[in-house]
């Protein structure tokens, strides 16, 4: 599949820590769409992850989408139907638990500022997220395995880190650090 064949509007669905914010920016920048970080818009910045109000994050969340040109990252699967109703493509990363739980301790112990990052936060090691990483989300992977075969847009699906490294070189993607 060519990145073209997700058109102008791609949604990246996936587990935490997963390489979801990483790939959005770099497909940003190499298609020119705005990249849009969830977490971002759900959480209030200068806070330690702290929500914002369900009906502010909606209100977000709506006037994103409604942009003509963007890759978004993220799951928040109540507001899912909306997105994909917007979306002209799909990338679901359906990495392992154990990878996950690795990135997640590279981020909080060695990398600082990050793609997707809450501004003004420092992500650090906090047994809610490694619960959420390691007993949540597992639960979660089979529902999206589900969805992903009824989704009729264009879809690519990666599987492991070996699988997503490939596809960015395939399309000649770029890392830059933050």
């Amino acid at each position: 599949m060519k990145l073209s064949d997700l058109g102008h509007r791609i949604c990246i669905l996936g587990p935490s820590n997963s390489g979801k914010s990483t790939l959005a920016n770099a497909i940003g920048r190499k298609c020119d769409l705005q990249s849009i970080h969830l977490d971002q818009l759900y959480h209030l910045p200068d806070t330690q992850w702290r929500p914002r109000p369900t009906e502010e994050f909606v209100s977000l969340h709506d006037a994103a989408i409604a942009g003509e040109r963007w890759v978004m990252d993220g799951n928040y699967t109540k507001l899912l139907p909306q997105r994909l109703a917007r979306a002209t493509g799909i990338i679901l990363l359906d990495v392992s638990t154990t990878l996950s739980v690795m990135r997640y301790i590279n981020r909080t112990v060695f990398q600082g500022q990050r793609y997707g990052g809450l501004q003004g936060g420092k992500d650090v090691l906090n047994w809610n997220m490694f619960h959420h990483i390691t007993v949540v989300t597992p639960k979660s992977r089979q529902r999206y395995a589900n969805l992903f075969e009824q989704w009729t847009l264009p879809k690519l699906q990666l599987s492991s880190a070996k699988a997503i490294k490939k596809q960015m070189e395939k399309w000649d993607l770029v890392l830059h650090s933050k």
